[in-house]
């Protein structure tokens, strides 16, 4: 079992405050089940609960394992899901697939909701509130997501979102959030084909581009001139690889294709508001930012795509005009 991280459980037991999961191996498999005894639940008649008081959950299963005491309430013995979580369709030895972290009593707790944020990941989380032990951060799940002031690259502000990474302190056995996310990316010794995809995360900009975070665990940048559609902070996208830096196993990102596959690909896209336009006031000449933000791609880009519908003798050129004659 993995503690901040999602794991498949075997339900082991319900009692009144919910449901007691295992790793798979805590009930044996079909073959060694044989081996087990069992007995009935009439048995269990010494504790006479009166009959309206049994929750559907002790009822359910006609047999249990002497294994499993469905009387036991103790924490020590499998990882509480509470009954928030259970749904009706849940029986003993199904298996359920559950976020696990540690509760204010550092005990392990399950929960069937998933976070937004993967362990050694990275997301935008929004900070919630700020005390004297630390900030506490929204990441999806009913406890906050501590941010230690050790971990905080700048002191964060209540109702702001920051770029967070989810780690585990081997020590406690708990997880944490940190803003100091520069000490937590990976370096990069893949190779990558020219058109493979990767994902994208968009971060702050700066004077040479914009920063991302590649495949939830590179650091990246976008030169200006390679963005060639709108992105924002936030946002996640996908791109392409141009080159991994071997001084420091940081990634150099283009938003398109390369080569011809991306000039075939930004024609048709061109082709595509032409033939709804009819006329576009834009041309080679026009200021790059007026381009994407009509476009959405680069200048260069634009006039390869314009070239190559020239070429098919789909569109005409004027002086402050391109003209759809499909």
């Amino acid at each position: 079992m993995k503690i901040g991280e999602m794991n498949e459980l075997r339900i082991l037991r319900f009692t009144s405050v919910g449901a007691y999961l295992g790793e798979l191996d805590t009930v044996d498999s079909e073959e060694n089940s044989k081996e087990i005894e069992f007995i009935d639940n009439e048995e269990d008649d010494e504790y006479d609960l009166p009959e309206e008081s049994l929750s559907s959950k002790y009822t359910r299963q006609p047999k249990v394992s002497r294994e499993i005491d469905i009387n036991e309430e103790r924490d020590n013995d499998g990882v509480l899901l509470p009954n928030k979580y259970i749904t009706d369709e849940m029986e003993i030895d199904d298996v359920i697939t559950v976020f696990v972290y540690r509760d204010s009593e550092d005990r392990p707790v399950a929960t069937t909701e998933t976070p937004k944020i993967k362990m050694n990941g990275f997301a935008f989380l929004k900070v919630t509130s700020v005390n004297f032990f630390g900030a506490f951060a929204d990441w999806g799940l009913e406890k906050e997501l501590m941010i230690p002031f050790k971990e905080q690259n700048l002191k964060v502000e209540e109702g702001r979102y920051y770029l967070t990474c989810l780690l585990l302190d081997d020590k406690t056995d708990r997880v944490f959030g940190s803003t100091r996310v520069h000490r937590y990316f990976q370096f990069c010794d893949e190779q990558f084909d020219d058109n493979e995809e990767v994902s994208l995360l968009i971060c702050e900009t700066t004077d040479l581009g914009v920063k991302v975070v590649v495949n939830d665990k590179y650091s990246g940048l976008i030169f200006h001139n390679n963005i060639s559609r709108p992105i924002k902070r936030g946002d996640w996208t996908t791109g392409y690889v141009s080159k991994v830096r071997e001084e420091d196993g940081k990634l150099d990102i283009r938003l398109d294709k390369s080569g011809y596959v991306k000039v075939e690909g930004s024609a048709e896209k061109l082709l595509e508001i032409l033939k709804v336009e009819k006329t576009l006031n834009i041309t080679d000449k026009s200021d790059p930012e007026l381009i994407r933000e009509m476009v959405g791609m680069s200048k260069k880009t634009f006039k390869q795509a314009v070239g190559n519908l020239y070429k098919q003798r789909l569109i005409t050129l004027e002086k402050d005009r391109i003209i759809y004659v499909g």
